[in-house]
């Protein structure tokens, strides 16, 4: 199954044909993570419930959770106006950061 025509025609992709996606906990509104999602990652994820993303480091489908555990269950995904980056929010279940972290923004506080 491909994705919706019209919803296709309205991303804007980067030159590889991927679109950020913010990730965020849906009922707290904490941001967890940025994946990347093509068209495929996307359909997958519409259709699973399941977080897919694409792995540009490993060139492959990766679903959170299939290695760590750490879960996203996909509660809603949202575009934004330009169609240049998507809103996935989440109920993460353990960490969402590869580092075993809950989010990839505990490191530095910048300001």
């Amino acid at each position: 199954m491909s994705l919706d025509a019209a919803l296709a025609a309205r991303l804007k992709r980067t030159a590889d044909g991927l679109v950020p996606a913010v990730v965020q906990q849906h009922d707290t509104g904490e941001v967890l993570m940025l994946g990347w999602m093509d068209d495929e990652a996307l359909q997958r994820t519409l259709t699973t419930g399941r977080a897919t993303y694409w792995s540009r480091s490993r060139s492959e489908y990766w679903v959170k959770g299939d290695t760590s555990g750490h879960v996203q269950w996909v509660k809603e995904v949202r575009l934004d106006c330009d169609g240049d980056t998507l809103l996935v929010k989440v109920d993460q279940e353990g960490a969402a950061c590869h580092t075993g972290d809950r989010t990839c923004f505990d490191a530095d506080r910048l300001l």
